[in-house]
């Protein structure tokens, strides 16, 4: 449930990068913070994810804040944000991996 080794390692890297979406934007520079709260909410989801904290809803909530952001913007999609939902996706339907918190609190253990 929770794979080890390289593909633990990917996973890892997959949540990191999942992680920074929000704040890069599609020329790949830092994006503008939303103000205030939101700033420090999107903080925390960033943070949790990384550590592998209830990965797959946290992901999801990446990759609908990028859409969001982009729709509130005015703008459309660029062919990067297709990408960033997709691997957002990803990690929703993959998982933490071994390397995370999810994995530490609910065990290596597989479910038949």
């Amino acid at each position: 449930m929770f794979p080890a080794g390289s593909p633990g390692v990917a996973l890892l890297l997959l949540r990191l990068s999942v992680a920074a979406t929000p704040f890069i934007d599609e020329h790949g520079h830092f994006s503008d913070l939303p103000p205030g709260w939101m700033a420090l909410a999107l903080f925390l989801v960033a943070s949790l994810l990384i550590v592998g904290f209830v990965t797959p809803v946290l992901a999801v909530f990446c990759g609908m804040f990028k859409v969001l952001s982009v729709w509130a913007l005015g703008g459309t999609l660029a062919p990067i944000d297709v990408l960033v939902l997709l691997e957002a996706a990803a990690v929703a339907l993959l998982g933490p991996g071994a390397y995370s918190l999810d994995a530490r609190l609910f065990g290596r253990r597989v479910v038949a």
